[in-house]
């Protein structure tokens, strides 16, 4: 057949488009990694440990493979021995904790010690649960401080010290000083499809069907891990329910493969939420001690932002809280310090926001005593330490669009109408009060690989190892491809989540519609050269394929960001310490928005979080077994519909002229500085600073008359 392509009439990129998957999600079409049907299904359910530290002496196996249905128990003792000697796709080793059933070390609470496989999930349950395992306790260390003796420098994804600048000189020569720590504590990514994945052998190749973020991520762990070609592992993720950074490789598709291999079958294993809380990693707690140094107009002279974060004596994740000021302010001596303190807990991981949420909550409640301090508006101050360049790099700004941000924001929020003296703003029983913060987060991007096909009837399918964790992303690429393309979006078809389509970045870092687009345009562009009006296509279509790597290597080295501005206004009860929050504005310049309809979404969604950061999430370990207490979502508070008030999202014009896509990440910064201007309007209620999250109603009423 010959071409009939039909030309868009419009731009598809920027205007509003429902999920093109949604009807199917909606009415239980879409089928999850925990949903797909196999052949001679058998069910995995993961056993682990009841103590904090020790060693395994026994495991009783022999009673429990009498029971009913059951196929297998795999532990230390019999299961495949895998490779652990390798640096990763993401560029770091792998956590033992993926590496399953390699010893008889148990290292915190939550370990995985064996894998009972049954013909049924209920058996296997059954089964887990009567397994009986003799320990050898150790004694085992939880307790996190700042002053802990084990804590030393972080080596993680950045430099853990930056350091310019005499800071002790300028600090001593300040009109105005803020000396303050800040904590925030340990928090749970939960989404809502749980991790999941069916691993099974045919033809001599690995199959593993998987919820994840990046099935190449996936591939080439599994691939390292099992000592296979990686040519010879598939991978597929189509939906995904949620992943925050939580779905990377974890102990359940490592336990998933090696039973499909001893047992020649395929084999399922899924995460309980209470299990979740071990195995799915977390974000770790932080104590930051922030000191600034300004002259009496506000301009800093001296910046120093240290952070302590915890981390597991398996492996090192770094919460590289000081990051964030290493973007955002500048001053004549500049000093950030990432800490790290091993114990025995699990590893900790990315969660939404990793560093910058956390390190904004500090950095920018600092800030705000600042311009307390300084008898300046908060904003203003802000805008006073609005740096030229990059304050540890040196580098250009390809685009830093938050003054506009803050001025546009203010002007929609009512800021100019806000009395700054804090305390007096009254409505019956509450206390009323507003706060800002700024947000910021990179915007990178990864090489990738996109195949684009030219198809006969004339439409176009997209083929890329993208995932969907739930941000809008096949859509966003069907709009990016139609653009490129020059058709309107019904015309294409985006296949995501294929290990088989090629190399490709994953969902996070706020890099992955930037990476795919790149990818996705590329291959459309070399299509489209070879596409001939009226040219004859053949039966299988005109295929063309492209690599961004060299694109990528190519890119000037900027500073390349997304900023926001966020406001919040909050009302507090002193008689019960209840903290609400009326109505939240965020204000971004997020480059080149692709489908407002999701970003609007993505923006907002992260702003709840922030919500729920500032006033719900806790997590508390139990010292005596080294677990935290209530591990479920009964007992782990996180904001409700009741607690979400009003809340706007919008955006300003951010052009980057020297970027080839001119999007940047949007799934992260939503939730960057929304828990500090919840905080900072707490202070402006009530006149009492909170620096240890998440503000409870007992905190409010402890902290009545003094500092939190």
């Amino acid at each position: 057949m010959t071409t009939t392509v039909q030309k868009a009439a419009v731009r598809a990129v920027g205007t509003g488009h429902v999920r093109v998957e949604g009807r199917d999600k909606v009415t239980g079409a879409a089928r999850y990694a925990g949903d797909i049907p196999f052949t001679e299904l058998a069910y995995g359910w993961l056993v682990l440990s009841t103590v904090a530290r020790g060693r395994i002496r026994d495991i009783a196996s022999a009673p429990v493979l009498e029971m009913p249905g059951v196929l297998a128990v795999l532990d230390h003792r019999n299961a495949p021995r895998l490779k652990t000697d390798f640096v990763g796709m993401m560029g770091t080793r792998p956590d033992p904790t993926c590496a399953v059933f390699q010893g008889d070390t148990v290292p915190h609470l939550g370990w995985p010690v064996a894998l009972v496989v049954a013909e049924t999930p209920e058996q296997a349950r059954e089964a887990a649960e009567a397994l009986a395992v003799e320990y050898e306790t150790l004694p085992h260390d939880i307790e996190f401080t700042g002053d802990h003796p084990d804590s030393r420098p972080a080596d993680g994804r950045m430099p853990g010290v930056t350091d310019k600048g005499d800071l002790q000189a300028e600090l001593t020569a300040s009109a105005v000083v803020v000396d303050e720590e800040y904590t925030t504590p340990e928090e749970h990514h939960h989404p809502m499809e749980p991790h999941a994945a069916t691993a099974r052998w045919e033809d001599g190749r690995l199959e593993v069907v998987d919820s994840n973020q990046g099935t190449s991520w996936v591939v080439s762990e599994l691939a390292n891990l099992f000592s296979l070609d990686p040519a010879s592992v598939r991978v597929r993720s189509e939906h995904v329910g949620g992943g925050f950074g939580s779905k990377g490789v974890r102990a359940h598709q490592v336990a998933a493969v090696m039973a499909a291999t001893v047992l020649h079958r395929p084999v399922r294993v899924a995460l309980t939420r209470p299990q979740m809380f071990a195995l799915a990693g977390h974000r770790s707690p932080t104590i930051q001690r922030i000191r600034l140094g300004a002259y009496a107009d506000g301009r800093l002279r001296a910046l120093d932002h240290r952070s302590v974060s915890r981390t597991a004596t398996v492996y090192e994740f770094v919460e590289a809280s000081a990051g964030v000021a290493r973007v955002m302010y500048d001053a004549d001596a500049h000093h950030t310090e990432n800490r790290v303190v091993r114990l025995d807990v699990p590893s900790p991981t990315f969660m939404r926001g990793p560093g910058e949420a956390p390190g904004s909550f500090a950095l920018e409640s600092a800030l705000d005593e600042l311009a307390e301090k300084c008898g300046i508006d908060p904003i203003e101050l802000r805008l006073r330490n609005e740096p030229g360049r990059g304050p540890v790099s040196g580098l250009p700004f390809a685009s830093r669009n938050l003054r506009a941000c803050f001025e546009e924001g203010a002007r929609r929020f009512g800021w100019a109408e806000r009395d700054p003296r804090p305390g007096v703003r009254r409505e019956g029983r509450w206390l009323l009060g507003t706060g800002t913060a700024a947000a910021s987060f990179p915007a990178g991007a990864a090489p990738s690989t996109a195949a684009i096909t030219a198809e006969p009837d004339g439409r176009f399918t997209v083929r890329i190892s993208a995932a969907d964790i739930g941000t809008g992303a096949r859509t966003a690429l069907t709009l990016v491809a139609a653009d490129a393309l020059d058709v309107p979006p019904e015309q294409v078809t985006v296949l995501i989540g294929d290990s088989e389509f090629g190399f490709a970045m994953i969902a996070g870092g706020s890099m992955g519609t930037r990476s795919w687009s790149m990818a996705v345009i590329a291959a459309a562009r070399d299509l489209r050269e070879r596409l001939v009006p009226g040219m004859a296509i053949p039966p299988e279509g005109i295929t063309v394929r492209s690599d961004t790597t060299a694109q990528i290597a190519a890119l000037a080295r900027m500073e390349r960001h997304s900023y926001g501005a966020q406001f919040a206004e909050v009302a507090v009860d002193p008689a019960t310490g209840e903290v609400r929050v009326r109505r939240m504005l965020g204000m971004f310049a997020a480059g080149r928005i692709v489908n407002p309809l999701t970003a609007r979404s993505q923006f907002t969604g992260g702003m709840i979080w922030g919500i729920s950061m500032a006033l719900h999430e806790e997590a508390v370990r139990d010292p005596a077994f080294g677990g935290p207490v209530g591990a479920d979502l009964a007992g782990y508070h996180v904001a409700t519909h009741a607690d979400v008030p009003r809340i706007e999202a919008d955006w300003v014009d951010d052009t980057d002229p020297d970027d080839p896509v001119g999007i940047k990440g949007i799934g992260e910064v939503g939730i960057v500085g929304a828990a500090a201007a919840i905080a900072n309007a707490v202070w402006h209620a009530t006149g009492i600073r909170h620096r240890r999250l998440p503000i409870r109603p007992d905190r409010v009423l402890t902290a009545a008359g003094t500092d939190a």
